[in-house]
This record gives C-alpha cells, sequence and structure tokens, in this order.
C-alpha cells in the first residue's frame, strides 16, 4: 500500500514538471528577440556645387617647329641665317666645308670615266669575236670570254655610275635649306665650329599657325581633354584674345616640374601673339557638377552598383540602382539613381538587408 502511494507521488511531480516546462517554453516564444537595429553613418544629398573655372599661365610657340640638321658631319663654313630671320623655303640657311666631299666626288668621277673606257675596249673585242666567230676564224671559247668580259665591264660602268651619283648626294649634303618658310627662334652652331651630323643649326618656327604652351599640374590635366575650347588672352594687353582648342596633352609628366604640357590651337590669333608671349588660358567649368557621394556607399549586388538609400520616416533602408558617372578612392559621381535631400548610408552597409531596420549616427551633409 506504501509503494502504491510512493508511486502515485512520483508520477504526479513528472507530470507537474512537464507542464512547468511547456509555460516556460511558450513564454520564450511569446518573448521572442525584437528585430536588430543596425547603427549607420550617413549623408545627405545636397544639390551639386558651381565647377570654378580653370585657369593658368603658359606662352605662345609656333604650332609647327622643325629643327635643321645636316645630314654629314663636318666644319661649319658659314651660318646665313641668324635669330629673328624671316626664310623662304628653299632658301640656304648654313654650309659645310665642301672640300674632302668634292674630292670624292671627282675620285668617282675618274673610276666612272676609267670603267665607261674599258666598257668600250670590251665592246669592241665582242662585236670582233662575234664577226671572227660568223666566218668560223676564232673558237667559241674566245667568244664566250669576249662575251662575259663585256657583261663585267658594264658591270662595272654601273656601280661607277652608283658611286658617282652617291658622291654627289653627298656634296649636296653640305647645303642646308629651309624646307618650309618660317622664322628661326634658335641657332645651334657658330661658323667655324666642327658639328656632327644631326645637330641642330638652326629651329625654324613654321608660319602655318601659334600654339599656346601651359604647363599644367596633375589634378588640373586630368580634367582636360583634346578638343576642349579654351579662350587665351595676352597677358599685361586688354582686349587681346583668342579662342582655340586643347591640341595636344603630354602623356608623360615633366620629370622635374611635375606637371603635364598642354598645347592649344590658336584660331586666328592676332598680330600681338608673338613667339614666346606670355598669356593665359581659362576653360570654363560645366554649370554644375554631378551629385557626389563618398565612394565608400556604393555596393555592388547581382553585377549592378547601387546604394541603400533610408527611408526617413519608418528609418528603413532600400537599395537604390545607381549610374555612376566617375568614382575614386574618395567619392563617386553619380549621373542617375539618386535625388536631393535622399539620405545615403556610407558605413555599415555591409550588414545591411532589404527593409532593414537603421539607426542614424553623425548624419552628415554632403
Amino acid at each position: 500500500m506504501r509503494h502504491s502511494e510512493t508511486s502515485s507521488r512520483l508520477a504526479g511531480v513528472a507530470a507537474a514538471a512537464v507542464i512547468a516546462l511547456t509555460v516556460a517554453s511558450c513564454n520564450r516564444e511569446e518573448k521572442a528577440a525584437p528585430p536588430v537595429i543596425r547603427y549607420v553613418r550617413t549623408v545627405t544629398v545636397e544639390p551639386p556645387r558651381q565647377a570654378p573655372d580653370l585657369t593658368f599661365t603658359g606662352h605662345v610657340e609656333a604650332q609647327d617647329q622643325a629643327s635643321l640638321a645636316f645630314r654629314i658631319g663636318g666644319r661649319l663654313a658659314e651660318r646665313l641665317a641668324g635669330v629673328g630671320a624671316s626664310v623662304r623655303q628653299g632658301e640656304t640657311v648654313a654650309r659645310l666645308d665642301p672640300e674632302n666631299e668634292l674630292n670624292d666626288l671627282r675620285s668617282a668621277q675618274a673610276a666612272l670615266t676609267a670603267a665607261q673606257g674599258d666598257l668600250r675596249k670590251a665592246d669592241n673585242q665582242f662585236q670582233r669575236q662575234s664577226h671572227l666567230l660568223e666566218r668560223h676564224i676564232t673558237t667559241q671559247a674566245d667568244f664566250e670570254s669576249a662575251q662575259q668580259a663585256l657583261t663585267a665591264a658594264r658591270a662595272q660602268v654601273d656601280a661607277a655610275q652608283a658611286r658617282v651619283r652617291s658622291a654627289e648626294d653627298v656634296v649636296g649634303f653640305t647645303t642646308l635649306k629651309a624646307d618650309a618658310p618660317g622664322i628661326v627662334t634658335r641657332v645651334g652652331a657658330e661658323p667655324a665650329e666642327v658639328v656632327g651630323a644631326g645637330r641642330m643649326i638652326v629651329q625654324l618656327a613654321r608660319r602655318e599657325g601659334r600654339d599656346a604652351v601651359f604647363e599644367i599640374p596633375a589634378d588640373l590635366a586630368r580634367q582636360i581633354v583634346p578638343g576642349m575650347p579654351v579662350r587665351v588672352s595676352l597677358s599685361g594687353e586688354a582686349g587681346a584674345e583668342a579662342g582655340g582648342r586643347v591640341r595636344e596633352i603630354a602623356p608623360q609628366a615633366d620629370p622635374v616640374t611635375r606637371t603635364f604640357r598642354v598645347r592649344v590651337g590658336l584660331a586666328d590669333p592676332p598680330a600681338a601673339f608673338r613667339l614666346g608671349a606670355a598669356v593665359s588660358g581659362s576653360i570654363r567649368a560645366s554649370e554644375a557638377e554631378a551629385i557626389s557621394i563618398p565612394a565608400t556607399a556604393l555596393t555592388q549586388r547581382d553585377k549592378a552598383t547601387g546604394a541603400w538609400v533610408v527611408d526617413p520616416k519608418n528609418l528603413t533602408v532600400s537599395l537604390r540602382k545607381l549610374d555612376v558617372a566617375s568614382w575614386d578612392p574618395a567619392a563617386a559621381k553619380i549621373s542617375k539613381g539618386l535625388d536631393i535631400g535622399d539620405i545615403v548610408v556610407t558605413a555599415g552597409a555591409g550588414l545591411l538587408s532589404e527593409g532593414q531596420r537603421v539607426r542614424l549616427i553623425g548624419a552628415e551633409s554632403r
């Protein structure tokens, strides 16, 4: 009887424990954790700012400059054009002492005369052997020997003529002529100097056009593209202006100044735009820059670029697809996808999901 009562008590205790555990489990389910609220840093999109005009200083150069030099070395006998001289096309600007080259020409001409004499002698011998062979007085071997001698003599004449032509060309190389009309801007040698082949004797600025040349820092050079219009004005002279377009941008910075050379072709510059004159150039900025946001706000999803935008009413985020015009490690230029006043997440975007509730910290304006 006692054993039966003990068993009943144990069964009751076990049932009570099961009921208690079930009730506790239900209470835990009713008290489930609320959704996680992420802390994010944001910026507010502001209207794009007006970009400042780009201005820089430089000087005027000829659009086309040529360094005239001899093709051979020698002693400079005379230089007929100095700095500032105006020369015509084909006009002689300098001469070398041609004595050695003339001697080589005379030697080549004498060798040609001797070769032509040998050719006449070989031709006579061939003609004689031909007549004798027809009369069966000479042998076939003597005829063929005369024929070979004639061929060799003709080859010697051809070689001698080529040497004469080459010597005549070298004599012509002792005279330096202008290949186009222009103005001498520099000289590189004086009479009586011994100059090497290729050394600049005079630098000629062609008359076809003028360039404004500017040395521009790298940050400004990145904003310039070929064909961009530039307004160029003459320093110290009011009203002297000319329009132009960017014609050339140096692909490499100067190793000393770390600037890039930009050449602007001038359209009908006034006469006051003389070579070497100081000028200033300006490029009018566009009406407004694109919307700018920090580069950290960009998010890649499904091969598309976007950013998390905060709904200010319920503080939830949604991923907005963007068209990015350009970007660098600091900022991104957005051409489409954002409106003025949008709140964009800049830090903590990697932990967000669509409809995620957020709490803003350090809200900024941009």
